[in-house]
């Protein structure tokens, strides 16, 4: 194994794995001259093979011990070395549960919600495991090493949330070495924190916040849409977290109701809970009722009524009703008869349960835990409600100045000042480098394509409003009046960015994270969205081209008015087919090629099936990036969102676009590069306000 795939077993090429690959080739060497020696028998005389055999014995003996003593070297460093990722892992889970649930020094922490409780038991959970494989790994001497980072994890994270500094935040730096030392110790806290400890800002370990990732939605917002509603890239990301939040309250729930079985109940997380529900309607209410809600939900009484073992559910249905009312009166009048057919539903049911269960818990719990869990979920939804409304009221304000002034004081806090920027932002100086070495061929590539534009009388008709403004103000970043996203009017920074974006998106590998500039992280799957779309329209504009050049092969007498029915409902379906199915695979666009094809006329089985073995030949020759076609057709792709980008999405960038696909026969996909681009036209002028002084600093 360690010589057939080295990679599978082997997780770094240092010096110990160099000389386990020579040691482990010379023993095998030596092992297969040893049989052969064996297998050819005694030669001419006994004594001379019975030399050679000792001989080849003692080589082969010599060649394992080398080969032994390596791989208890080797072994010995990757034990280490797995030891060090399980203990970096425990600690990161405590940092992260640390900040969540907003501990203090003395490990307490007030005010806990189900869904922190639930997170410490996942991460007591979790550290458990890790502490077993770290046992099972390195015996006791590797739980002290697990404990003692545990302890300066955590001695570090108070340290640092006392001195103000950002090394509070909950997300370590995954990317960090880790580095282990000549006695064998094992310092993970000083990968999860930097090499140069609280001082250090070229390496921040804290990401974006919620408020951050709301604000930088809302100035990307076309028209006044809550933030996170209309960008579909972050579906994927929302869907995890969504398994992740509903795995961890099921476990909470299951929890609760554990304490409350058998002849001892524990009522401890049941009056927290109530006492969480009290507190969240009094935050909630206006001033005048906050009295009204402490007097009608006494935890006192509760307590009382719960200790003594009656299990009456009398005042606690009072409790779960009188909250019920209450978030009824502080949500939409709208919604007044739904909430009230349904909550007394729940009631009916709760009043109707059986006095035994299945799983031997009494209807007592049942009801309980049912009532809770609906009326937390209910104030949930009403929080929700109440953050949108204040949203909505905010959006003005933040879509002006104050949004950028607050995304700029941001991202100073997480890489300091301008000044420092290059060694603070090591990827966006690279990536501004790079743009600098491109930008004036792009902008005089561009320049040349708009001299060559026909004029406006003798072009044919655009469509003069592409997406409507909303009645939004000129002013604002993400609005968009019919004559679309402003163009580039040559200024340096704004050239760089633009220019800049269009080389990320256009890159055929996946846009990765660690790859993108810093100022782009709040951004990245937007940024990634759009190279989706970029590489969409390189193949929706390959199968049409192909297409065309499949069917006037066939036919020579095929008339323009045919062909183009063709591309057209080869068009419809590519759109229907990549928009419903992102992952579509060639199967399923050669399909749709041949079912355009059908209109062009009837042919016989076999020649349908030669015509579906020629398409596919081709479109898979096609998409190859060494390829002639597949060159010619991503520089068209590219000269679109670069006229786009540079032009504007108005008048001007439409036709640029227009002109540049149909070189290539895809002038029917200039919309859907224009509706891709005005997301990186807003990307790169929001980026401009926010990260202007450092882009300055680096250009």
């Amino acid at each position: 194994m360690i010589l057939a795939h080295p990679s599978a077993v082997l997780s770094g090429d240092g010096e110990q794995e160099q000389l386990l690959m020579e040691s482990a080739a010379n023993f095998v060497r030596e092992f297969e001259l040893l049989v052969k020696t064996i297998l050819e028998g005694p030669g001419r005389t006994s004594s001379a093979s019975q030399s050679k055999f000792k001989t080849q014995l003692v080589n082969f003996d010599k060649a394992w011990c080398t080969y032994l003593y390596g791989f208890v070297v080797w072994k010995v460093k990757d034990a280490r070395s797995l030891e060090g990722d399980l203990v970096r892992a425990a600690c990161k889970l405590e940092l992260s549960m640390m900040q969540t649930c907003k501990l203090t020094a003395d490990g307490q922490s007030h005010n806990l919600t189900h869904d922190m409780k639930a997170i410490q038991k996942q991460v007591s959970d979790d550290q458990k495991l890790l502490r077993e494989k770290v046992q099972h790994l390195s015996g006791d001497a590797g739980i002290e090493r697990m404990d003692s980072a545990l302890s300066d994890a955590r001695s570090k994270f108070f340290e640092a949330k006392e001195n103000g500094s950002p090394l509070a935040a909950p997300v370590a730096n995954v990317c960090t070495p880790l580095r282990i030392d000549s006695s064998g110790k094992l310092p993970p806290t000083e990968s999860l924190f930097g090499a140069s400890g609280a001082s250090s800002s070229t390496s921040p370990v804290n990401l974006p916040t919620e408020n951050e990732q709301m604000v930088n939605e809302m100035l990307h917002e076309d028209g006044g849409a809550i933030a996170g509603n209309s960008n579909d890239a972050r579906t994927i990301e929302k869907d995890f977290q969504d398994k992740v939040r509903e795995t961890m309250e099921k476990a909470f729930w299951d929890v609760v109701t554990d304490s409350m079985r058998g002849d001892k109940p524990d009522y401890s997380q049941l009056i927290n809970l109530v006492k969480e529900v009290r507190d969240s309607l009094h935050d909630l209410a206006p001033k005048e009722w906050k009295e009204e809600i402490y007097e009608n939900i006494d935890l006192e009484i509760l307590s009382q009524v719960l200790e003594s073992g009656s299990q009456d559910t009398q005042y606690l249905g009072q409790i779960l009703q009188y909250s019920l009312d209450m978030v009824r009166k502080l949500s939409a009048a709208a919604k007044d008869d739904e909430m009230k057919a349904s909550h007394d539903k729940l009631l009916s049911e709760l009043a109707a349960s059986s006095e035994d269960t299945d799983n031997g818990v009494s209807s007592f719990v049942i009801a309980v835990i049912k009532g809770l869990r609906f009326t937390l979920e209910e104030i949930k939804q009403l929080q929700v409600e109440v953050s949108k409304a204040y949203v909505q009221l905010m959006q003005p304000t933040i879509k002006g100045s104050a949004g950028v002034e607050y995304l700029q004081k941001a991202f100073g806090d997480r890489y300091g000042p301008p000044a420092n920027a290059s060694a603070s932002l090591p990827v966006t100086l690279q990536w501004i480098s790079a743009s600098k070495s491109i930008v004036d061929g792009e902008w005089s590539e561009h320049l040349g394509s708009l001299s060559v534009l026909p004029a406006a009388n003798h072009a044919q008709p655009l469509v003069t409003v592409l997406r409507a403004g909303h009645g939004a103000p000129t002013a604002a970043v993400a609005s968009a009046g019919s004559s679309g996203l402003p163009e580039c009017k040559g200024e340096k920074i704004d050239k760089l960015v633009r220019v800049g974006l269009l080389q990320l998106i256009s890159g055929m590998e996946g846009l990765q994270l660690q790859s993108a500039p810093e100022s782009f992280h709040l951004n990245f799957l937007r940024l990634r969205a759009v190279q989706g779309q970029f590489q969409e329209v390189i193949v929706m504009a390959t199968s049409m081209l192909v297409l065309r050049q499949v069917l006037m092969s066939e036919n020579s007498k095929i008339t323009p008015p045919e062909l183009e029915t063709v591309i057209s409902e080869l068009f419809g379906a590519l759109v229907k087919l990549l928009d419903n199915s992102p992952e579509a695979g060639t199967e399923e666009i050669v399909e749709a090629m041949m079912s355009a094809s059908a209109s062009a006329g009837s042919l016989s089985d076999a020649k349908i099936q030669a015509r579906r073995q020629i398409i596919t030949r081709v479109l898979l020759k096609s998409l190859q990036a060494d390829d002639v076609v597949f060159k010619k057709v991503s520089r068209a792709v590219h000269c679109a969102f670069r006229g786009v980008l540079l032009g504007g999405s108005g008048a001007k960038g439409q036709k640029l676009a227009d002109a540049a696909l149909r070189r290539v026969g895809a002038g029917k996909l200039a919309d859907r590069v224009v509706k891709a681009a005005e997301v990186l036209i807003r990307v790169a002028t929001v980026s401009e306000k926010v990260h202007g002084p450092w882009y300055k600093a680096l250009a």
